[in-house]
């Protein structure tokens, strides 16, 4: 009973601290999106970023890496690009950037895994953004796209006129209160799916063995560097399955990664584990509200092959030129989640902005509400289930974070 307990604490200490880490990114994502869809016109982001394919992948990988996001945020970013006129492409080449390419991602790799993962998630992250172009070309699911984007017509995004010239906007206080509405309605979309997905990956953490993961990709375990292709690609297959298990996106996913390259897990299927935060239930179920299930479905297949050729690239390609990291340099120790560093300023600094953005939706309330609307379709039944299994997380985390501070 006593070790229960003991692990119960552990668990949401874990849940608890992994939000930490990861809430700046939230509130930095979530505040772009609502940025984009309240002064980004269709107009402007067509110009931008609709005509030339070459050109809107390339804009569309550069906005993903300075939106410094995750990927429930990144989610929002990209239906917003991809609703103002951006190319699908684009949106995905968005979408991948900025739960890839981002650097304080790159600083998490290198802390838990060294350098050479952290080359291969951002050689791995390019990769994934052309063969996802390469696939999207070769397959031209044009009735696809086109019913996405009818789709998205019903969800309401409040822009401003195209004869307002957008620097004076940005000043205008009322247009950062209709920031502030769009911010909220982010946050009430996804809370359920972050609140149970986070707590999830405490719990495993803190209750499953490592032995388990191990069962999972086969021939694998300490010492062990030398894999047939087949247990390569098993493990490759496998990696999102285990992302499944303890999905909290990319960031928080990381020390479990080093887990299991330290355990013998191959290269290839480490780096598959850390791709995977955008194959994952959670990510498929928003993508369906946005633009319907079988565009979703098609999504969750374009990045699930994009995956695996991208993790056997780099498999392949550094083992040729002998940058194959040793699971022995591999150390993983205790992490405190909750210390003064630069992810306790960020988070004081976006919490602030949040705190502002709240107080403004809340004063200009009156002058905003009749223009909001729901921003997507929701499914009634799985909102009760998760609404309900959310209020069952609070209640978890609250009794394991009281026993772990009293012990």
């Amino acid at each position: 009973m006593n070790n229960f307990l003991r692990q119960w604490g552990e668990a949401a200490y874990t849940s608890t601290g992994f939000f930490w880490m990861a809430l700046w990114a939230f509130i930095l994502g979530y505040i772009i999106s609502s940025m984009i869809q309240i002064f980004v016109t269709e107009k402007r982001m067509q110009e931008t970023m609709g005509e030339n394919e070459g050109k809107s992948v390339l804009l569309g990988t550069f906005f993903g890496f300075i939106s410094s996001s995750c990927s429930f945020a990144a989610l929002a970013s990209a239906k917003s690009i991809f609703k103002k006129g951006a190319s699908f492409v684009s949106s995905i080449a968005f979408l991948l950037a900025s739960t890839n390419l981002v650097i304080e991602l790159g600083i998490i790799i290198s802390i838990f895994l060294g350098w050479q993962f952290v080359v291969g998630e951002y050689v791995g992250g390019l990769l994934l953004i052309l063969i996802c172009w390469i696939l999207i070309r070769v397959i031209n699911p044009k009735k696809l796209i086109e019913k996405a984007r009818k789709n998205l017509e019903g969800q309401d995004d409040d822009e401003m006129d195209d004869s307002k010239d957008w620097k004076k906007q940005i000043r205008n206080e009322e247009s950062w209160a209709r920031v502030a509405k769009k911010y909220k309605m982010e946050w009430q979309m996804v809370w359920k799916d972050v609140t149970v997905g986070f707590t999830i990956a405490g719990i495993v953490a803190a209750f499953v063995p490592d032995s388990f993961f191990q069962t999972l990709f086969i021939n694998s375990g300490q010492g062990k560097t030398d894999f047939t292709f087949l247990e390569i690609l098993e493990h490759i297959v496998v990696g999102p399955v285990a992302a499944f298990l303890t999905f909290i996106g990319s960031m928080g996913n990381i020390p479990l990664a080093a887990l299991l390259f330290g355990k013998g897990v191959s290269f290839a299927g480490v780096m598959a584990f850390i791709f995977s935060d955008l194959v994952v239930f959670p990510v498929l179920r928003i993508n369906a509200k946005y633009y319907g299930w079988k565009m979703s479905f098609f999504i969750l297949f374009l990045l699930f092959a994009a995956l695996i050729g991208t993790s056997l690239a780099l498999h392949y390609g550094f083992d040729l030129i002998g940058m194959l990291p040793d699971p022995s340099q591999v150390k993983i120790q205790d992490k405190k989640h909750f210390k003064i560093d630069y992810t306790f300023f960020l988070n004081l600094a976006f919490l602030a902005v949040s705190g502002y953005l709240i107080y403004l939706g809340f004063y200009k309330k009156k002058d905003v509400e009749h223009s909001m609307s729901e921003m997507a379709p929701k499914s009634p039944v799985l909102e009760k289930v998760l609404k309900y299994a959310a209020f069952v997380c609070y209640i978890w985390l609250t009794g394991g974070l009281i026993i772990k501070f009293l012990n």
